[in-house]
């Protein structure tokens, strides 16, 4: 086992605080939107599962709904892989990538976009997904494949987006070893305050409230929910196993980079979330 050279924690917080978010911001933004409706494609779910999938090829709802975890099935179902006769995965990417940079644009300004600073968190994002590895990765490894776009915050974009999907390919691994299913797995996390409120997880995954009902019932049977629906002591426990295990599946990329580059991209990723959050990336009531 490796020992490693990172302070505690150091690479999750820089994750939740410097990277996912980075990536996260054309989630919600009306340019991806506005740019797959130019396309033909309207259905926001549509064209979340597009962009996020396109990366893979014109590939169906099995693969996605594998890869995905936590949406429900028939959902997927519903748009893949019709939406592939509409638009094509080339097309979607890019797609994606001109809302990224309108996008970041946007949220950062003209200044910030094209400051040092970017650039040097780019760089910095960059080396860090010179440590990711491909096996067993399916999503990461599909987005290693894509072209590294040139302009350095769209370049911060790309890199946070592979080291996005590294993380998460690794932390599906951890949630089959801890025996949750999609729902179990999202509404645990929605529990801890961090994960997406539950009218989101219907909005976006495609979930019933019957089966929020039901996933819950499972998790108060297992000791992770209490009566209330919050983390009992083992639950936060599980949870926070789920997080461990999640580091060590996902520490070369932050190894590769070291303790003092991954602590300067906390700094830099950091401040450009704050204002990008201060801009409106993100929904007031994303959060449980």
């Amino acid at each position: 086992m490796t020992v490693s050279t990172l302070p505690p924690l150091a690479a999750r917080h820089a994750w939740h605080g410097a990277i996912n978010p980075i990536h996260s911001t054309v989630y919600f933004s009306p340019d991806i939107t506005r740019e797959f409706a130019a396309l033909g494609v309207k259905d926001r779910v549509a064209v979340n599962l597009a962009h996020r999938s396109a990366a893979m090829g014109a590939v169906g709802a099995g693969a996605v709904t594998a890869a995905f975890y936590n949406y429900r099935h028939d959902l997927v179902a519903r748009h893949l892989p019709a939406v592939w006769e509409t638009v094509t995965p080339a097309e979607a990417l890019a797609a994606r990538l001109r809302a990224a940079d309108t996008t970041l644009s946007r949220l950062l300004g003209a200044e910030t976009v094209g400051s040092p600073e970017v650039a040097e968190a780019a760089d910095l994002a960059m080396r860090a997904t010179e440590g990711c590895t491909r096996h067993g990765r399916a999503l990461y490894s599909a987005h290693a494949d894509l072209p590294v776009p040139q302009e350095p915050h769209l370049r911060l974009w790309h890199a946070a987006t592979l080291l996005r999907e590294h993380r998460g390919d690794g932390h599906l691994a951890a949630l089959l070893a801890a025996d949750l299913d999609p729902l179990e797995a999202l509404l645990s996390h929605t529990a801890t305050g961090k994960g997406m409120a539950p009218k989101w997880l219907k909005a976006t995954r495609g979930w019933e409230q019957s089966d929020l009902d039901a996933a819950t019932g499972r998790l108060r049977r297992r000791g992770v929910l209490d009566a209330d629906g919050a983390l009992t002591a083992e639950g936060a426990a599980l949870r926070e196993r789920l997080e461990a295990d999640t580091d060590r599946l996902d520490a070369a990329p932050y190894e590769h980079l070291g303790a003092a580059g991954l602590a300067r991209l906390a700094e830099l990723g950091g401040g450009l979330v704050m204002k990008a959050v201060t801009a409106g990336a993100f929904p007031a009531d994303l959060r449980g």
